[in-house]
């Protein structure tokens, strides 16, 4: 009993010292924290002193001149553009199919790369089996001819005799209701051949477009039956290049920026950055992806043979445009509790100083930002070391 009490009370020590190692820890890091904030505090300070310092100490003979990068303001046009990935599509992509169903390849008239008009030959199929009854239903045809042939000899025979008082009613009738008979079987054996031919002449694969053979994947000997076996990869498709478009998904958020004729541009990343300019939105879709949260757009290429099927496309869309806009680069754009200001450098008494100007922005694009007030044309916008600057210091200018 004695041995289980010594056993229960290491165990409960080492419970107790446990826990008190980790309240220490917690501690300490505690103090840790605090000591770091009033350290980030008192530097915010200190730095704060210094700027008030420099202003205000007169016992300074001269400033010393801080040595910074200017530009001058402008004004121009500014446009602002929604981003988008896209890619160039086809309108008319045909992928050819079998019209009434598989067939064995005997021969191919087409490779990959070539052009093809409308209407020209690209497969042929076995026929064998649809030939013979092709030839079979014409043999048909031509026996039920020459039975009407007959039959009508014999009712016009029988009409004769019966005008001449000749035969009976009956047989006239007979022979009639025979010529009748075999004329519907005429017209459906007729048919019959049609419907044959029709499928006789289906074992030839003809192009239904004008273009160029994109997939050819297909040889003698083969099942052609529009896809490749397993895969949706067509067996032949054919592309139509004259008509291209290009495709993008617009987030829903700029669906009150966006409609058709919406001007975009349209680079080409993989061409040169080929450009296409003014490119109008040509369709819009009306409904929002339930998945993607976005809605497709397409626009028109112009047909130069350039552009190809698939291609990465860059698609800026412009839904601002300001005549005569200031813009500043951003980075010279800073933040305070007034809200966003510029330093830029003026003459005063016959040196360059800083002057912090609070402004009005607008719309911001690349590494411009526009602003509404607060600057004119013409002003030295410091860009390079504003961050260094007070309002009223010395500047040296090193002009962009």
């Amino acid at each position: 009993m004695q041995k289980i009490t010594r056993i229960l009370f290491v165990a409960a020590t080492i419970t107790l010292a446990s826990c008190g190692a980790k309240d220490e820890l917690t501690q300490k890091k505690a103090e840790l924290e605090k000591l770091k904030a009033e350290q980030a505090k008192t530097a915010d300070k200190i730095k704060g002193l210094e700027k008030d310092i420099a202003k205000l100490d007169t016992t300074k003979k001269e400033d010393i001149a801080k040595l910074v990068g200017v530009m001058p303001i402008t004004a121009s046009d500014f446009t602002h553009y929604i981003d988008l990935q896209g890619k160039v599509d086809a309108d008319n992509i045909s992928i050819i199919t079998p019209r009434l169903g598989p067939g064995q390849v005997k021969a191919v008239y087409v490779k990959k790369g070539d052009y093809v008009k409308k209407g020209q030959l690209l497969l042929k199929l076995d026929d064998a089996l649809i030939r013979q009854q092709v030839t079979a239903t014409k043999q048909g045809l031509e026996t039920i001819k020459t039975q009407l042939a007959y039959a009508k000899d014999i009712y016009n025979r029988q009409n004769n005799l019966w005008k001449q008082g000749i035969g009976t009613e009956v047989q006239l009738l007979s022979a009639k209701t025979n010529v009748d008979g075999l004329e519907k079987q005429l017209k459906a054996a007729e048919e019959n051949v049609k419907t044959v031919q029709e499928q006789a002449n289906a074992s030839n694969v003809y192009s239904d477009v004008d273009g160029v053979a994109d997939e050819v994947n297909i040889r003698v000997g083969e099942t052609f039956t529009g896809n490749v076996a397993g895969t949706n990869t067509p067996q032949i498709q054919i592309v139509n290049t004259s008509t291209l478009k290009v495709t993008a998904e617009v987030p829903e958020n700029f669906a009150g920026k966006v409609s058709n004729g919406s001007k975009m541009m349209i680079v080409l990343p993989d061409l040169n950055n080929k450009t296409y300019n003014n490119v109008a939105v040509s369709f819009s879709s009306k409904t929002i992806n339930a998945l993607s949260r976005s809605f497709t757009i397409e626009g028109k290429l112009p047909a130069d043979g350039v552009a190809r099927p698939n291609q990465i496309a860059q698609v800026k869309i412009q839904d601002y445009f300001a005549k005569n806009a200031i813009t500043v680069p951003v980075n010279a754009v800073g933040t305070d509790d007034k809200g966003k200001f510029v330093y830029v450098a003026v003459k005063e008494g016959g040196k360059l100083v800083a002057r912090k100007k609070q402004i009005v922005v607008g719309e911001l694009y690349g590494q411009n930002i526009e602003v509404k007030s607060g600057v004119t044309a013409g002003e030295q916008l410091i860009t390079d070391g504003y961050q260094n600057v007070y309002d009223g210091q010395s500047l040296k200018a090193d002009t962009k």
